[in-house]
């Protein structure tokens, strides 16, 4: 009976490929991924193919080359040290089991903030800033607030990226030409036109710049190229075009300055400890923390829909970002962050475990220490075009006129965000585009329909929705609309609101008591069970009932609040007064 049943579960687990598949790839990635889904569950549990690990781990290594390298120029900072960001990100964040495909290094979009950090505390900061970033990180994680980021408004994400990637793209446009960019966002914007200017009267410029925008091209055409060439990254081929360009006599364009490894780790001293009593440092501190885990995390929900295993466990993917950025800034190196360009590679290479994203950060090592001489080859404006096209991807333009047919109010936090960003800085930018989401948010929430109708000698109000106080100011102009009437009764019917906040019921019943005091008889209808307003007398049996009419025995007093119910139905009934448009709100 044993070896039946056992016979008959296999069975069933191969029959599963077309059945069971179905209903876990579903709620994922829909039907037409079902069946890809299936191998899933079993690559789990057995044995990963390692053949395709390695091979996977050699294309992420690819695309990760020239990006930790374009990233460390664009930052300012020693190559190696980009270099070293990679390493990290493979060897430390790769190892932890928090995202299974997802791949980590030195991102592009914190390319701005680097830069501007190390102009304002200098390089030998950095790694204290990266460290404490770390740990915050850490902290989070184990606190369990992971998943606290999934709750920010995808329009803020989105100008977020905009903000970083707009001004990448004209901050790398000057090294395409081996120029240096003036500055601030705005300063490199206004700068382009003398830009092009000087393009025009220097050969050797222009060469460069021809060379980066061919890069550009054949990021954006290489994976519609024929054939298995198409699975050579397109970063690395524009690599090796600028290799050759830069080889050919008369050819002089400037190439990347790598110096050693090992010698270029900084550990931070006491020195740099005691830069953080500055209030400037704990805020950029505070600020890589916030971008790189919101970064790191949002990545890693884009790379969950990319393929069918395991999902991303948040909150240890977050402690694993902040052991890569501890140890990064230990070192003295670029901070870490999830990177969709690795991850998106990774997952098309057929990895199906975190060997891969763990081998990538060994062949960086490996190819840093044996092979320095050839990075030494590479033409910096190559390295800037693959920038620019990352920008590009950041910015993503075709995401305002959607968002603009989808949700215009999304779409104005979105381009504020996005705004704000360039024209400041990128915790300004983010903190403003939350500040405009959570306002956006309440506005909607305070959905307040008020409406009015005179009807004999009773002016009549009624409300409904959520009455908070940012509709105050209608509420307002309608009991004030009720009272100038002239009518001796108000009636105000509030029993369709749905919250009502103290702004609002305290600005009800001042009036109430105003318009009673004035002589007038105000109806008064709140929301929520009714409360009569005589008190209730219990006794164990009730009294005998009285031979002529007399007052109840607990009459109430002077000052007691009678509610008038009007049954009579609405001058032309109820549908036609509820179609009557809004008179306030």
């Amino acid at each position: 009976m044993s070896g039946a049943h056992a016979r008959g579960r296999t069975r069933a687990a191969k029959g599963s490929g077309t059945s069971g598949s179905s209903t876990s790839g579903s709620s994922t990635s829909g039907s037409s991924t079902s069946v890809k889904a299936a191998p899933a569950p079993r690559a789990a549990g057995a044995k990963p193919d390692l053949a395709t690990e390695i091979t996977a781990s050699l294309v992420v290594f690819l695309v990760a080359l020239p990006l930790c390298i374009g990233v460390a120029v664009a930052s300012g900072v020693p190559a190696e040290l980009g270099i070293i960001s990679g390493v990290i990100g493979g060897l430390v964040v790769g190892a932890v089991r928090g995202s299974t495909l997802q791949v980590s290094g030195p991102a592009a979009g914190l390319a701005a903030l680097v830069a501007e950090t190390v102009l304002e505390h200098g390089l030998a900061m950095l790694g204290v800033i990266v460290l404490f970033s770390g740990i915050l990180q850490i902290i989070l994680g184990v606190v369990r607030l992971g998943r606290m980021f999934q709750a920010i408004s995808i329009a803020v994400v989105q100008g977020m990226l905009a903000g970083i990637g707009l001004p990448l793209m004209f901050s790398q446009a000057y090294p395409m030409a081996d120029a240096k960019a003036p500055g601030t966002p705005i300063e490199n914007m206004a700068g382009i036109p003398a830009l092009f200017a000087d393009i025009l009267t220097n050969p050797q410029a222009m060469i460069a710049t021809l060379l980066g925008v061919a890069t550009i091209v054949l990021s954006f055409v290489w994976k519609k190229v024929p054939g298995p060439a198409k699975r050579i990254p397109a970063a690395l081929v524009a690599v090796g075009i600028g290799i050759a360009v830069a080889a050919l006599p008369g050819v002089d364009v400037k190439t990347l300055q790598v110096g050693n490894l090992l010698a270029s780790v900084r550990m931070p001293g006491a020195e740099q400890f005691a830069g953080l009593a500055d209030t400037a440092v704990i805020t950029s501190i505070l600020t890589f923390t916030v971008i790189a885990s919101a970064e790191s995390l949002f990545t890693a929900a884009a790379v969950d829909r990319m393929h069918s295993g395991p999902r991303t466990r948040y909150n240890t993917e977050l402690i694993a970002q902040g052991a890569g950025n501890t140890v990064a800034g230990i070192l003295g190196a670029l901070p870490i962050t999830a990177v969709v360009a690795r991850s998106s590679a990774n997952v098309q290479a057929g990895a199906k475990t975190r060997i891969s994203r763990t081998l990538h950060g060994l062949w960086l090592l490996a190819f840093a220490l044996l092979l320095p001489q050839v990075l030494a080859l590479i033409p910096i404006s190559v390295l800037a075009g693959v920038l620019v096209h990352s920008g590009w991807k950041l910015f993503a333009p075709e995401e305002f006129p959607k968002m603009w047919r989808q949700d215009r109010g999304e779409f104005m936090v979105m381009a504020v965000t996005t705004l704000v960003i360039v024209a400041t800085a990128l915790l300004e930018g983010v903190l403003i585009g939350l500040a405009a989401g959570i306002v956006l948010a309440a506005l909607r929430m305070s959905q307040t329909v008020i409406r009015q109708h005179i009807d004999d000698d009773t002016a009549k109000v009624v409300m409904a929705g959520n009455a908070t106080f940012l509709r105050l100011p209608q509420v307002i102009e309608a009991l004030e609309s009720a009272a100038a009437s002239g009518k001796p009764r108000i009636r105000l019917d509030l029993t369709g609101v749905t919250h009502l906040d103290h702004a609002c019921r305290n600005q009800v019943e001042e009036f109430t008591a105003q318009q009673r005091g004035l002589g007038l008889r105000v109806e008064l209808l709140m929301p929520g069970p009714a409360k009569t307003e005589i008190p209730v007398v219990t006794a164990p049996e009730p009294p005998p009932a009285p031979t002529s009419p007399q007052p109840p025995p607990s009459a109430p007093g002077p000052d007691a609040e009678w509610f008038y119910l009007d049954t009579r139905p609405l001058p032309g009934g109820y549908d036609e007064y509820a179609q009557r448009p809004p008179l306030v709100g």
